[in-house]
């Protein structure tokens, strides 16, 4: 008879983040979409833009992972969903040339 190997004990990578970045309000992903999407769209949070407040939110999405409750995931992806239109936002804002005058 074989012996079955024990399996080693899973490491997660997103235990060993350590970011010298902003951090968002304490208890602010408890809050509604409106209000996380605005708090992390903020120079204050996101001195970068919103896209550091994007992935801020994703990085807590995934590092949460089945412990949501499955109303609060759904919150936090309408949060999502309203970053992701200031990140959108914000890039066609940045595309666009200033307006010229038309030679007569």
């Amino acid at each position: 008879m074989t012996a079955k190997k024990k399996a080693a004990p899973r490491h997660k990578w997103s235990a060993k983040v350590d970011t010298e970045s902003t951090y968002p309000p304490e208890g602010l992903f408890n809050q509604s979409a409106s209000t996380i999407a605005r708090t992390l769209a903020s120079p204050e949070v996101s001195p970068k833009g919103p896209g550091s407040g994007m992935r801020m939110l994703t990085f807590y999405i995934n590092r949460a992972g089945r412990n949501l409750d499955p109303k609060h995931l759904a919150e936090l992806k309408k949060a999502k969903e309203l970053l992701h239109q200031r990140v959108e936002q914000q890039r066609d804002s940045e595309k666009k040339p200033a307006h010229r005058k038309k030679a007569a």
